[in-house]
């Protein structure tokens, strides 16, 4: 059976969605994390479903509206450039009325809602062709984007005071990762619905920066572990008919718990006592001047 449905053109179709989804969302995850703002996301997938509810009020397309509100919120937060207890307080007010709004419109929908309920969970073996060349499109201009700021963001995220002091942008580089965030949230939204975005955009960014220290190779880290389970978690969706945003949040929290047991383990290795290996060290030094001393009184004579 597993084999057979390997076979099946709509599989494809979500193995390359959920490979375009997940390359982009375990690179901006990197900022996202660096930034502290792993809870706009949170928001943004929130009222992403809200922007969804009121097309359907309006008769348009559920995901088009997941779009549009997603870009809506992602711009209002980029603009208002707050940070710590600050930004969190404010996002929490914003997502507060945007979920009532959202309960309005589904309450004002005539007729059955499903569609703005399937991206509750997602659904990835369910991406048509035309989703997928849709996702791609978005995730190029992702990309596009992270590639043309990625030193001013790498800057400004790890060390806004700094980077403010030195004439960087912030507030214009915090609308531009806001509204690429949007972008992504809403493409992740496709594979494993709004409940469980974190899951490619923030699970294995989290793992990847517990690893290493450099930004490069901790976004390169943060693709292959959102790659990994987002793969990985269709694969097991064929071989256990159980739903595929399950097998992708497991294997992300365990490559999360994973990268939490190397570093400790690591932190462990650095903290232990040097002073026994300098002194072997001292020990295997002294022959050795003592026969450089020799053979220079050697050649001496």
């Amino acid at each position: 059976m597993f084999v057979e449905l390997l076979g099946e053109h709509f599989v494809h179709t979500a193995l390359l969605a959920g490979a375009v989804v997940a390359v982009i969302s375990g690179a901006i995850g990197i900022f996202v994390v660096a930034r502290g703002a792993s809870f706009a996301v949170h928001a943004i997938s929130e009222l992403g479903f809200t922007g969804a509810a009121g097309a359907l009020v309006l008769g348009f397309d559920a995901v088009v509206g997941m779009i549009v509100g997603s870009l809506a919120v992602g711009l209002v937060l980029g603009l208002l450039s707050l940070r710590g207890r600050e930004r969190d307080s404010s996002i929490g007010a914003v997502l507060s009325f945007g979920l009532g709004v959202g309960v309005l419109f589904l309450f004002l929908y005539q007729g059955y809602a499903t569609e703005a309920t399937n991206l509750l969970f997602g659904s990835i073996v369910g991406v048509s062709d035309a989703q997928l060349r849709n996702l791609t499109i978005v995730a190029l201009i992702v990309a596009v984007g992270l590639i043309a700021l990625y030193r001013p963001l790498l800057f400004s995220s790890v060390d806004p005071d700094v980077a403010a002091a030195r004439g960087v942008p912030l507030r214009a580089l915090s609308v531009a990762i806001f509204l690429l965030l949007a972008l992504t949230t809403a493409e992740a939204i496709q594979v494993v619905g709004v409940l469980l975005v974190l899951t490619l955009v923030i699970t294995p960014a989290a793992a990847a920066q517990r690893l290493t220290v450099r930004p490069g190779l901790a976004i390169v880290l943060s693709i292959a572990i959102a790659l990994v389970a987002t793969e990985g978690g269709i694969l097991l969706s064929l071989a256990q008919p159980w739903p595929t945003s399950f097998f992708i949040s497991s294997i992300s929290f365990a490559a999360y718990l994973l990268a939490r047991i190397v570093e400790a383990a690591r932190d462990r290795r650095r903290s232990q006592p040097v002073e026994p290996r300098r002194r072997r060290t001292a020990s295997t030094e002294a022959p050795t001047s003592e026969a450089s001393a020799a053979a220079s009184t050697a050649i001496n004579e």
